[in-house]
């Protein structure tokens, strides 16, 4: 019996990333010293590439004193954008629209006076970005919850973090609403991860087994793997065609094959090829 291969439309990378890589791989063309400001995106293998092709990575500017600096899709401290400037590094900014502009919004409000929440993940590389472009009172919450745990405030206003859900920043509001003042809302989600939540959605409940294929280190591609493991257990997250195991596909009729945002499009054009490799021996 030959088993159906389905792939997502939307899988693999989003107008940021994909911005990001095109940005690095030029600069990476140019005959000078570059490198790149924390990963460009997470991809394992982008990073790798780019090694190759002589773009290191660095945690920080300390012992860098000339070259080209690219900032990664996901942003950078606005401590560490003065700092290249300040040291006159060659600055190619791959920070993705959607991110530049919530940082944007974070400085503006803050300046106005504003209390700043900022929804999202703490932890997050883009989100501490975001933060670090406010003067003072910026605060994160990843619920309606904890906006509960926040000091009064007469002036509020809300930015998110790009790949947060709607449904999680509307809880925020809400409750920002309940607790009176002014509030200002402003909308930062990009609708990438969501439009690639909602496919892998649809596509786990019509298949036997998932793939999803993408960075370990990608925040969007493990939210994808869990979502798809809700609905359909035999889900596999890989990095790439080499981990894909046969035995997963014994009995299998329809596999389906989604990837995050900072899968390029190579990696999943090897597992597509290794999934027909193995439908062919059987």
């Amino acid at each position: 019996m030959t088993m159906e291969i389905i792939l997502a439309k939307r899988a693999g990378f989003c107008f940021g990333v994909k911005r990001a890589t095109q940005m690095a791989f030029e600069a990476a063309g140019k005959d000078q010293k570059t490198f790149t400001l924390g990963p460009i995106i997470h991809s394992p293998q982008v990073v790798q590439k780019l090694e190759d092709m002589g773009v290191g990575v660095v945690k920080d500017l300390t012992n860098v004193s000339d070259g080209t600096v690219i900032i990664r899709s996901h942003g950078v401290l606005a401590s560490e954008m003065e700092e290249a400037q300040r040291k006159h590094l060659e600055i190619v900014d791959a920070t993705c629209p959607f991110v530049k502009k919530a940082q944007e919004h974070v400085k503006y409000l803050s300046e106005a006076g504003y209390d700043v929440l900022v929804v999202g993940d703490a932890d997050h590389p883009e989100v501490e970005g975001i933060v670090s472009y406010g003067k003072d009172k910026v605060y994160v919450v990843a619920s309606g919850e904890e906006v509960r745990k926040l000091p009064k405030m007469t002036k509020m206003a809300v930015v998110a973090q790009t790949t947060q859900s709607f449904e999680n920043l509307k809880n925020v509001v809400d409750e920002c609403l309940r607790r009176g003042g002014e509030v200002r809302v402003y909308n930062t989600i990009c609708d990438a991860t969501a439009v690639r939540q909602q496919e892998a959605t649809e596509l786990a409940q019509q298949v036997d087994c998932m793939i999803v294929i993408g960075g370990f280190n990608s925040a969007n591609t493990r939210r994808l793997a869990e979502i798809c493991s809700e609905l359909q257990p035999r889900t596999h997250h890989i990095e790439t065609a080499q981990e894909l195991d046969p035995a997963w596909f014994v009995g299998v009729d329809k596999v389906g094959v989604t990837a995050g945002a900072s899968t390029p499009k190579w990696i999943i054009d090897d597992v597509m090829e290794r999934l027909a490799g193995i439908n062919n021996s059987d």
